[in-house]
């Protein structure tokens, strides 16, 4: 079946179902023509021949209409030629009796066929479907073509990790050959427009009922055929170049984060756009400060007394001076505190909190004044057994 009988087909007509009909009501209504126009049910040479005709028509639309993608495709494609292809609403001007195409030609293919008007179909709908593209006399196009990502490493102390910080990177890239301005030829010579393209650097691509482009295989999208290459890219028209740049590694980053820094990378060609630039962070670990999430951690030592009596103590933060902690009476070791706001930058603006686990140091070596007092301390609290209870437990009692 070609474009044009595609295209004129009214699939929802042969199934007598609206274009709004969802997915079960076109089944239903191909069951039911399909029972009606099934050549077992039509015996008679004459009957039989229109009903498999006919039967085979509303199998084919039910077959484009039943699948989301291609129904999709198949609604798009007469929305762009209006009613068909015959029916295309060219404005004033436009032939009545519609016009012979190609598909490729609306997505940057090569056919040459012409309108009724003399016009290449490929011109009429270019600038549509090849944004970006740069014309050369002659109507032809030569596709822009983006430029390569590419990737890079940087290594942040923990505090440019979790405050920011502005970085110098030395990248390596492709770019347009010194020696041939980026043409490939050698100096002197000048390449020639690729014929099988027709300097498009794209070759049509069928694909059943569309036909897609893809870069031309003879020059490799470049649009241009070198006869007499460049010595010192070798026709190509790419060289290596190195350069540096200041790029802002954003607050909060974390280790084995790879951020995406846009049109950082290797410059395009024929007024492409640049690639990006990836950037894969790696952190080097503070001797104090943990991280968790939003969340910044650091353990501080508490005296017994401290823990048992409460008490107000100095903790660290990551920047500025350090922060008052109030330790209640009876704090367990181990326990975590939370210091609002003292953490690491989120992307609104507000940042997480410390949090600061307290740990109940237990002295080495003791005086015989404190080993006194800590006896007597263990006199006056003498009770029950604290692991009485756990024993029990244990023994399933």
């Amino acid at each position: 079946m070609s474009t044009k009988d595609y295209l004129e087909k009214d699939y929802y007509a042969v199934l007598g179902v609206p274009k709004t009909a969802t997915a079960d009501e076109i089944k239903k209504a191909y069951r039911k023509l399909a029972r009606q126009y099934h050549p077992d049910a039509n015996p008679g040479s004459s009957a039989a021949s229109e009903s498999t005709a006919k039967f085979k028509e509303v199998s084919e639309a039910y077959d484009i209409l039943s699948d989301t993608k291609r129904r999709k495709e198949y609604d798009e494609a007469r929305t762009l030629f209006g009613s068909g292809v015959g029916g295309y609403a060219g404005g004033a001007g436009a032939p009545r009796g519609g016009f012979p195409f190609d598909l490729g030609d609306l997505f940057g293919g090569t056919h040459q066929q012409q309108s009724g008007t003399g016009e290449r179909i490929g011109d009429i709908f270019g600038g549509l479907f090849n944004r970006g593209g740069t014309t050369r006399a002659g109507g032809t196009t030569t596709r822009a073509r983006r430029g390569q990502d590419i990737e890079s490493e940087v290594t942040l102390s923990f505090g440019e990790a979790v405050e920011g910080a502005t970085v110098s990177l030395r990248l390596t890239s492709s770019s347009a050959c010194t020696a041939c301005g980026g043409t490939g030829a050698k100096a002197g010579t000048t390449p020639r427009v690729c014929p099988t393209c027709d300097g498009t650097g794209a070759a049509s691509r069928n694909l059943g009922n569309f036909a897609f482009s893809e870069p031309c295989r003879d020059c490799k999208g470049r649009g241009l055929l070198v006869d007499d290459p460049c010595p010192v890219c070798e026709g190509s028209g790419r060289g290596k170049s190195t350069r540096t740049i200041q790029a802002r590694i954003p607050a909060g980053v974390g280790d084995g984060q790879r951020i995406k820094i846009k049109a950082k990378g290797a410059p395009g060609e024929n007024g492409g756009p640049a690639g990006d630039l990836y950037v894969l962070i790696h952190v080097k670990p503070h001797p104090v400060f943990g991280r968790t999430g939003e969340n910044l951690t650091i353990t501080v030592p508490v005296t017994f007394t401290e823990a048992a009596l409460g008490a107000e103590i100095k903790v660290p933060i990551l920047k500025g001076l350090p922060v008052t902690l109030r330790i209640p009476e009876g704090t367990p070791n181990g326990r975590t505190f939370r210091v609002r706001g003292r953490g690491v930058a989120r992307k609104d603006g507000t940042k997480g909190d410390l949090l600061a686990t307290v740990e109940v140091l237990v002295p080495q070596q003791l005086e015989d004044k404190a080993r006194g007092a800590l006896e007597e301390f263990r006199d006056a609290t003498a009770g029950g057994d604290p692991r009485a209870e756990l024993i029990q437990q244990a023994r399933g009692e």
